[in-house]
């Protein structure tokens, strides 16, 4: 894949000496959680300030996905870059990708490498978190997952499923009373395939994942998802699918 530099932020990177894969490559900085070691190498995650901005370098060696179109493996980076462009294009909101580069490295770092650049979402906070935090909050869990319901409208309007679609992936920026969500983590986002089924997937996966809702709460969400009143029957027919995948997975 060709280095990738976002226009916006190439000014910024030149002015720090950091637009290239080699100067990235070679920052000593800590790492934010363990390092991923599986898929026979490893994949780190690292907090970045420029010039009093955010962001999170990740770097990896040997850390390969494999598909149809790449059965000799590629950098995972690669296909997380290429669906950060494909929500982009399709104007669902996510995290921003502000560099990518791959190299073929010999001595010590030996491997097949990948530098990954994008945007820290300082002002933004987990849907997890936001739900524990508003647990006596009745209009600002309204709120919540409202916004939710619309990101997962949206997402599966641009023909995309997540995989992932937990409460931890999405972010939320609250502003007043109005919020915001976006996603992260969009390595496994693949598209949506026709039906029902790929839909049911990510929003099962959300409701097993999220902090317990009542039923008046789910029912808002899913409304939101369908653009219809919460008590509609087009409500009340998906979740009794949401809770028969529920079943067929508990059942495995």
């Amino acid at each position: 894949m060709r280095d990738f530099i976002a226009e916006t932020d190439r000014p910024l990177l030149e002015r720090q000496g950091l637009a290239t894969f080699e100067a990235l490559w070679r920052l000593d900085l800590p790492t934010v959680d363990a390092a991923n070691v599986d898929r026979g190498g490893w994949s780190k995650v690292c907090r970045l300030e420029i010039e009093g901005q955010g962001f999170f370098l990740k770097r990896q060696k040997n850390h390969r996905t494999r598909s149809f179109y790449t059965p000799f493996g590629e950098p995972t980076f690669a296909r997380e870059l290429r669906n950060i462009e494909r929500y982009r294009r399709r104007g669902v909101p996510a995290v921003q990708a502000v560099f990518y580069a791959e190299r073929h490295l010999s001595g010590a770092d030996a491997g097949l490498c990948a530098c990954l650049l994008t945007r820290a979402l300082d002002d933004w906070r987990d849907l997890a978190l936001c739900l524990a935090e508003s647990a006596h909050d009745a209009q600002r869990r309204q709120h919540l997952l409202t916004a939710c319901g619309h990101l997962a409208r949206k997402l599966h309007g641009a023909g995309l499923i997540h995989c992932c679609f937990y409460p931890r992936h999405i972010f939320i920026r609250e502003t007043g009373a109005r919020c915001e969500a976006c996603l992260i983590d969009l390595e496994k986002t693949r598209p949506l395939l026709p039906g029902r089924r790929d839909r049911i997937k990510d929003l099962e996966q959300f409701l097993r994942h999220c902090p317990p809702l009542t039923e008046g709460e789910t029912r808002l969400w899913l409304a939101a998802y369908l653009a219809c009143p919460p008590e509609a029957d087009k409500v009340s027919d998906w979740l009794a699918h949401l809770a028969a995948r529920r079943q067929d997975k508990e059942s495995r």
